[in-house]
């Protein structure tokens, strides 16, 4: 096991999309397993992809990256901004850290576009400005143990509180307290977290002696960078349009590659010529597991030769193949099951083998075989050691999965996320939450009645005004 490893242990989504409030605490309650699995199910619209969201741009902050544009639209139009709470396990050797990082966001104009002074009113764009940070932590070991306080609040017209942890984490730093504030006005501008900007990393990292402090900061910024993987729905789009998003996280001996690939498949890909033998190694690795999951099945790559950008750089064509009862045939033409296994099946085995990875994917189901859904989970729950964080509409894993990795969206904004409660070892919780759709038993409705004979006069009404 990893000396060092970080997991997250709870949400709390406020005011964001469709969840007025959604509160979801990822610990299995019923059993202890090494594993942390969370499977979200729910009706259409009811916040499932809110959940997937909210952890994408927790991704952007603890990675001080740009927010992009589109997360102005995702706070709730009854309010003027949206707030996002994650509580944190960090294990690091025999010490224990519970940490909590919360911020908001709201949407403001993005003048970065504006010609002169003028903005045309067709033109009004809009950005997020990520504010009002917050990290809290506990520290536990068998040497020391410090009670729940705020690390940095920047909750303040300075830079940030308490003064205490302001005076320990810049001690050395010999600067204007102007020029710091300037620095969470530029980050707040560019859509940045202020407290994982690369300004103030550097500046903790250069300043703090406190080890406990730097741990939480760089455990955080490394899990963000290094260690947390997002599948979205523009990852099955990218699919649909011929084209095989690769996210990865590949370890041999002492060097460590992590990133996406977006190769095309309908012709030739171009590839950095120094990344033509970690697509290799990274396809043999995923080849292990595919062949289990579709007997007979490999990926091959066939290198088609050297190339030279316009810019002069060296890279190589390649191809990628699908090999079956020894014939080869362009994996273009393979299914878009098949595909998307095959995106997401090198972190399905990171998330197997290492518990300091955490995996989110909305619509894990889309395009996979139920039973095979089913027991790829089932293979995962019951003897991996990473987090994964998936929605689902298909209910095969309801039958084949511990009870307590499965959560539900409800009907009421106000209370998005629940689990079952009254379910017994013997229930089959597929049959479970068919029977609370229909009786609502549950402290909220998990969803919202249809009207068959309203359903079929809307077609006949449709149809009628089309004259059909």
């Amino acid at each position: 096991m990893n000396s060092q490893f970080v997991r997250i242990e709870s949400i709390t989504i406020e005011n964001f999309k469709n969840v007025r409030k959604g509160v979801l605490d990822f610990e299995n309650r019923r059993k202890k397993y090494r594993t942390s699995i969370v499977g979200l199910y729910g009706q259409n619209g009811s916040g499932k992809t809110a959940l997937i969201d909210a952890i994408q741009l927790l991704k952007y902050s603890l990675c001080g990256k740009s927010a992009p544009n589109k997360y102005a639209d995702y706070i709730n139009v009854e309010k003027d901004f949206a707030t996002l709470k994650f509580q944190f396990k960090m294990q690091k050797a025999e010490e224990t850290y519970d940490i909590w990082y919360q911020f908001s966001i709201k949407k403001v104009l993005d003048y970065s576009d504006m010609e002169g002074d003028a903005l045309v009113e067709s033109e009004t764009r809009y950005k997020i400005q990520i504010f009002d940070e917050v990290l809290s932590f506990t520290y536990l070991s068998d040497k020391e143990k410090i009670r729940k306080s705020a690390l940095i609040d920047t909750r303040t017209a300075g830079v940030f509180v308490p003064k205490s942890k302001y005076n320990e984490l810049l001690k050395n730093i010999d600067e204007d307290v102007m020029e710091l504030l300037l620095t969470k006005r530029l980050a707040q501008e560019q859509s940045r977290s202020f407290i994982f900007s690369r300004e103030m990393m550097n500046r903790f990292r250069k300043s703090c002696e406190i080890e406990i402090y730097l741990n939480i900061l760089n455990g955080l910024s490394t899990f963000g960078n290094r260690e947390l993987f997002i599948i979205d729905t523009q990852h099955e789009g990218l699919i649909n349009m011929n084209a095989l998003p690769l996210a990865f996280k590949y370890k041999e001996k002492n060097s460590e590659a992590v990133g996406n690939l977006l190769l095309p498949l309908n012709k030739p890909a171009s590839i950095p010529e120094k990344a033509i033998e970690l697509v290799k190694n990274i396809i043999d690795n995923m080849n292990i597991v595919l062949q289990q999951l579709v007997p007979g099945l490999t990926i091959g790559v066939v290198d088609l030769g050297p190339e030279v950008s316009k810019e002069g750089k060296i890279g190589r064509l390649i191809q990628l193949m699908s090999l079956k009862n020894e014939k080869a045939i362009p994996f273009q033409y393979e299914s878009e099951g098949i595909k998307k296994i095959v995106s997401i099946l090198q972190l399905l085995t990171v998330v197997y083998n290492n518990p300091s990875i955490t995996v989110a994917i909305d619509e894990l189901d889309s395009g996979i075989f139920e039973y095979l859904l089913g027991e790829l989970l089932n293979i995962i729950s019951e003897k991996g050691k990473g987090q994964l964080i998936f929605t689902s509409h298909n209910l095969r894993p309801l039958e084949t999965i511990d009870k307590g990795f499965i959560a539900f969206t409800t009907t009421n904004p106000d209370n998005r996320y629940i689990r079952m409660t009254n379910v017994k070892v013997n229930n089959n919780l597929r049959d479970f939450y068919y029977r609370d759709i229909v009786l609502g038993e549950q402290s909220e409705p998990v969803y919202s009645p249809t009207n068959n004979y309203e359903i079929a006069l809307a077609f006949r009404e449709a149809g009628e005004a089309f004259g059909s």
